[in-house]
């Protein structure tokens, strides 16, 4: 029994990998004869990035391929697009002495040979590059040191394991080659084709989840660089820029032992909890549904705000959605770069018509102005040029801000208050207040308006204080800006040629400052839905608030109970706001019990508003206590029921199960099942991996025909037995944190609350641990919902949406609204979907690549 430690790279744990003997003599077979003549090729597809880092950072490798097949020699040029390919086999050489090795690749790969035919012990010998931005020329074998090996000597009679690993973007002529030659001088490198290589094993008749056979080695889970190695214990270096990574205490909350229920009986009075944001029975037209969703304040701060994206997507420091449809500033007026420029988003948040757009929920935000860096040495025909890079005409591109262009009229001594350019109080004029309408929705569009909608922004809003907010110090600026009008007025050629050979260096006033007052941007956000920014997070509670209310709260609870329960920390207040009947409250608390046991509170309250007549006399300044309400109360042991649709999606369903048994892993919670439809899946026996799974309970369906995810959903609901347990819709693509079960049950409450929780969709090349991407604002299809309920409101739309997916979800929230339900709308923390793909997907039809393979 051999045993290899390693580092898993989409796992936080140490991943044991064993080799054990049967699978060694297994080797033997591949001296058959139809083993000779080709090696095993892994395709890992939809998977940006150009370095082999970033390939072993795929949540599948080096397991789960999107393609098993097999090569004729080791050259290959598949002629697509951001991939990653794992050729294995072994070589046998055609003679005895020492030979070096050579490999060449667009973009980066490694090759890795064994002085034996066991993969544990292959050892990286060439490479090309280990930053992505290295490449080479096809046959071009000597451009970097790495490339060529030093001599290793080789004997006829024995085979060796060879493993190569490659990597390619959305860039250059995607190739890797890899050539030999005898260690004497002179001799040029021929790259090693079928005659010298045989298969690792066949795969033909496996499934794809059998993975037993498939080789780990240090190749497929080591990282070799050297600075890598260095920076292993550096703080900074590995650690990505999401404030979301963080630890918070939400994270593992549902660890901490739950407070006895009686001991909450009769600690607030009871009260009939009927908000006025109910929409039952109002009429709804289709897919407005969207309009009458609110979202919740959250304290304290959970970092949900994707400050890391910000770079390319500004949308959080937004102005009126109208400039989304004009050019910039700079093309309309010849303004540069001192001025306010609105670039346009890559893809609209909002059509033309209003209407929220679906491609945004499809596609991610991408950079703009990428264009390839080098052309492409295997040319690649016009027609398909077109079709793997789409015309960016409809792109609108990310917007930026910066200072304003400020005349010398406007820096007189006055500040910008003043119309002239002197002092004196008769031409100071005060700025109109500002207000959060006035922000997010101007009227006026000309450049003089946004110019001075600009600077009430910079400015001090107090009331009666005219001081500018930015006041810039700078008399040398302006005197030299004056001077250079005077000069650009006069046209004298002789002094023009003159100045032809002069140098010209801008000064720089490095003691300019300026005052400021503190911005919270939060507070220009409303509880309105927000479909036009991905990146930022969920709304922020006031801490003043959150404190009044507490203070109430503990007091009555310790009024209850004689004392005995201590605040230690406050985990989660949750906010839904109802100005007309009062707030309501999701309340969780770090308590401790008589001095000895640490208990978590979580429950609703609700701060009721006194709308009589003769309304009592307040007794302090705090709020009005807080009733209960009698119909918002979540159980906390509900079963949940994961519903998922699935068709020829091996991989993915496999990460799937494995995911569930990770869940039950750490949270030792039995509530919850899986039900798996399956539409007639060839590429795995998805019952047989659900047998042999440790998942608490499941249930799998098989249906015959085309993947339906609307008939598949409600074909999973209907085998729940129990109408008072909880139905999650959910996708197979998702990375669950560990307290997805919790969030689940507190947001649904029957007859009452869904939860349409906010996934964070990643980026391609991202995952977990390095989450570049942007929140499905507009998605809806992660759903939670009673049994009961879904029933009531007449489950999944199974005829419109036959033939078709993408609207159901809108469908289905326009009747869950309808029926007098709250749906409860949040970002979680570390909830995200993984990048994929449509291609080979359920009922896609495969388009075969024009260029073909050599």
């Amino acid at each position: 029994m051999c045993v290899l430690q390693t580092l898993c790279p989409q796992s936080y744990s140490i991943v044991i990998i064993y080799f054990n003997e049967s699978l060694l003599s297994g080797l033997s077979l591949s001296l058959s004869p139809q083993f000779k003549g080709q090696a095993n090729l892994h395709v890992f597809e939809d998977w940006c990035g150009s370095s082999v880092a970033q390939l072993r950072k795929n949540l599948h490798f080096p397991l789960y391929p999107h393609t098993r097949t097999t090569v004729k020699k080791l050259a290959v040029a598949p002629k697509w697009k951001n991939y990653g390919l794992r050729i294995f086999g072994f070589i046998h050489p055609y003679r005895d002495g020492d030979f070096q090795f050579s490999v060449s690749s667009d973009d980066n790969s490694e090759f890795w040979v064994s002085p034996d035919e066991s993969p544990l012990n292959a050892r990286l010998l060439v490479y090309v590059g280990q930053l992505g931005t290295e490449w080479t020329a096809p046959g071009e074998f000597s451009k970097f040191r790495s490339q060529s090996s030093k001599s290793v000597h080789l004997i006829s009679s024995r085979r060796y394991y060879f493993e190569i690993l490659h990597k390619q973007d959305d860039k250059g002529s995607d190739h890797v080659e890899v050539g030999w030659r005898p260690f004497l001088p002179g001799l040029k490198y021929e790259v090693i084709d079928s005659a010298y290589i045989s298969l690792y094993t066949d795969e033909s008749s496996l499934k794809m989840n059998s993975v037993d056979h498939i080789p780990q080695t240090l190749a497929s889970h080591s990282r070799p660089s050297v600075e890598e190695q260095s920076q292993e214990h550096s703080h900074f270096s590995s650690q990505h820029g999401a404030d979301m990574l963080k630890p918070d205490p939400r994270d593992t909350f549902y660890s901490t032992p739950m407070i006895q229920a009686s001991r909450l009986e009769n600690v607030l009075p009871a009260c009939l909890y009927s908000p006025t944001y109910v929409v039952k029975d109002f009429p709804i037209a289709r897919y407005q549904g969207l309009q009458f969703v609110y979202l919740s304040f959250i304290y304290p701060n959970d970092f949900t705000r994707l400050t890391h994206m910000e770079r390319e997507n500004k949308c959080f420091y937004r102005e009126s959605p109208i400039y989304l449809e004009k050019p910039t500033l700079g093309e309309r007026e010849g303004e540069e770069e001192n001025s306010i420029v609105v670039r346009r988003e890559k893809k609209q948040f909002l059509k033309s018509d209003g209407q929220p757009d679906r491609e945004w929920d499809k596609d991610g935000p991408r950079r703009r102005g990428e264009q390839t860096s080098r052309r492409g040495l295997l040319e690649r025909p016009e027609a398909e040029s077109e079709e793997l890079h789409p015309q960016s005409d409809n792109a609108v591109h990310g917007r930026s801000l910066s200072w304003i262009r400020t005349g010398p009229s406007e820096l007189g001594p006055g500040g910008p208050g003043r119309k002239g350019g002197g002092g004196g109080g008769a031409g100071e004029e005060t700025p109109p207040k500002l207000s959060k309408s006035s922000l997010l929705f101007p009227q006026k569009t000309s450049l003089s308006a946004l110019a001075s909608r600009a600077k009430q922004i910079l400015s001090n809003s107090a009331p009666g204080n005219n001081a500018a907010n930015v006041r810039l110090h700078d008399n040398a600026a302006r005197n030299h800006g004056n001077d250079k009008n005077a000069a650009a007025a006069g046209n004298n050629n002789n002094r023009e040629k003159k100045d032809e050979n002069k140098i010209y260096i801008t000064s720089i006033n490095w003691q300019r400052t300026f005052s400021v007052n503190p911005m919270d941007f939060e507070l220009l956000r409303s509880d309105w839905n927000d479909l036009r920014c991905n990146v930022s997070g969920n709304l922020q509670l006031a801490e003043s608030e959150v404190v009044d209310v507490l203070a109430q709260y503990m007091e009555k609870l310790n009024e209850r109970n004689g004392g005995i329960y201590t605040l230690l920390r406050i985990i989660n207040v949750e906010k839904r706001r109802d100005s007309a009947r009062g707030n309501r409250y999701l309340v969780e608390l770090e308590l401790m019990e008589r001095g000895r046991n640490v208990v978590r509170l979580s429950e609703y309250i609700y701060l009721l508003l006194h709308r009589g007549r003769t309304p009592a006399p307040p007794t302090s300044t705090h709020p009005p206590a807080q009733p209960g309400p009698v119909m918002l109360q979540w159980r906390k042991d509900v079963m949940v029921h994961f519903v998922v649709p699935v068709k020829n999606q091996a991989r993915w369903v496999q990460q799937f199960i494995t995911d569930m048994e990770e869940l039950h892993r750490q949270t030792k919670d039995d509530n919850f099942s899986i039900i798996i439809v399956d539409f007639e899946s060839t590429d795995m026996d998805v019952e047989q991996a659900l047998r042999e799974s440790t998942v608490p309970r499941y249930e799998y369906l098989r249906r015959e025909g085309n993947f339906e995810r609307s008939a598949g959903l409600q074909i999973g609901v209907d085998t729940i037995e129990d109408n008072h347990s909880i139905a999650f819709l959910c996708d197979l693509h998702i990375h669950f944190p560990h307290n997805i079960l919790e969030s689940i049950r507190k947001h649904c409450v029957e007859g009452r609350l869904a939860f349409a929780p906010i996934v964070m969709r990643l980026g391609c090349g991202s995952s977990p641990l390095e989450p570049d991407g942007y929140w499905e604002v507009n998605g809806f299809g992660l759903f939670g919902i009673y049994k009961s309920d879904f029933d009531k409101i007449g489950g999944m739309n199974t005829e419109e949406f036959k033939d078709r997916w993408g609207g159901e979800d809108w469908e289905l929230l326009d009747r869950v609204l309808q029926n007098g339900l709250e749906v409860e709308r949040l970002r979680l923390r570390n909830f995200f979907h993984y990048y994929h793909s449509k291609r080979g997907m359920w009922n896609a039809q495969n388009k075969k690549n024009p260029k073909g393979g050599g």
